[in-house]
């Protein structure tokens, strides 16, 4: 007689429920207005302030995504 047990196949798996959903959308938004954040501060800043940085202008949407993705590597 063979018994299957389909719960092991799933053991490990991350869970796909409404709390997981809730989750996955409040990171996104997180994301969403952290980028939105820096680039606002960084557009701010005027061209001098900047190069005083050591950055131009043609930087900051690249540094906001770098910084997102360094924020939510942890």
């Amino acid at each position: 007689m063979a018994v299957a047990t389909t719960h092991s196949a799933l053991k490990g798996a991350p869970a796909f429920g409404f709390a997981s959903l809730i989750e996955m959308v409040a990171t996104k938004f997180a994301r969403i207005r952290l980028y939105r954040e820096t680039v606002s501060e960084l557009s701010g800043l005027t061209d001098r302030e900047l190069a005083d940085l050591g950055l131009h202008r043609s930087m900051i949407r690249g540094l906001a995504l770098q910084a997102v993705e360094d924020h939510f590597a942890r």
